[in-house]
């Protein structure tokens, strides 16, 4: 196993062990917040409210039932937004971040450093303002269109989590990291419509406002820059020193 790790893995079995414990870190972590968040449904039920007088009051309706009649169409299309919703935010981004460990090894530290700066301010705006999904609020027409009834969804997903969105943000990043580590044409078309495709899922899955979606891209575009300049003046930095 050592042997197939020094072929296979770019810095061996001790940095894969690293990046493991990395993630567990920001899991747990995440488990906390979710603790806290739970005990105050209602301040989420409230906040949830405001985003939705916020979005009546900017437009006529609401962008995400508009979504949901598109979705509704067509049943293979709501199962693959439904799929989509569950799975890019664990399988695919998992995905996503082993190729580029494995294959594009120089893209990984800035992928990786990207989605944690995302996600830690995403913790800190679940803490800040806990936020019920649309499909909390039926009265309003809203739909669940992920079945959140279901055991595997209540015991993984955080209920009052929706902004700012993580699903989008993160879409965002690993779209734009992976197109750049992509070489194929295809692949890198894929991955330019992944977030769009993404942000049409969530909307039309009722998991998320449209306010929720922009404040995610918002985040994440903003972890974008931030990593990418330090990386870049780390670069500088030994240059620098040389002259």
């Amino acid at each position: 196993m050592v042997a197939a790790g020094r072929r296979v893995l770019p810095r061996g079995w001790r940095d894969l062990g690293l990046q493991v414990v990395i993630w567990l870190g920001f899991y747990f972590s995440y488990l906390a917040v979710r603790s806290a968040i739970d005990r105050n449904p209602a301040r989420a039920l409230t906040n949830g409210l405001r985003v939705i007088d916020f979005e009546q009051r900017v437009t006529s309706s609401f962008f995400e039932q508009t979504a949901q009649r598109v979705a509704d169409s067509s049943h293979v299309l709501l199962t693959a937004a439904a799929w989509t919703y569950w799975n890019s935010e664990f399988t695919v981004i998992t995905a996503a971040l082993l190729f580029v460990y494995l294959r594009r090894h120089e893209w990984f530290g800035r992928f990786r450093n990207t989605v944690l700066l995302t996600n830690m301010i995403g913790l800190v705006g679940y803490l800040a303002m806990p936020t019920a999904p649309p499909w909390m609020f039926p009265s309003f027409g809203f739909v669940d269109g992920v079945n959140h009834a279901h055991d595997l969804v209540s015991t993984f997903g955080n209920p009052y989590a929706a902004m700012p969105s993580l699903h989008a943000g993160d879409a965002l990043i690993v779209g734009f990291f992976c197109f750049r580590a992509c070489r194929h044409w295809w692949s890198k078309a894929l991955w330019a419509l992944w977030p769009a495709w993404v942000w049409f899922c969530v909307l039309a899955t009722a998991n998320h406002f449209w306010l929720d979606v922009l404040a995610g891209v918002t985040i994440a575009a903003l972890s974008i820059a931030v990593v990418t300049r330090v990386a870049a003046r780390r670069r500088a930095a030994p240059i620098a020193n040389l002259l």
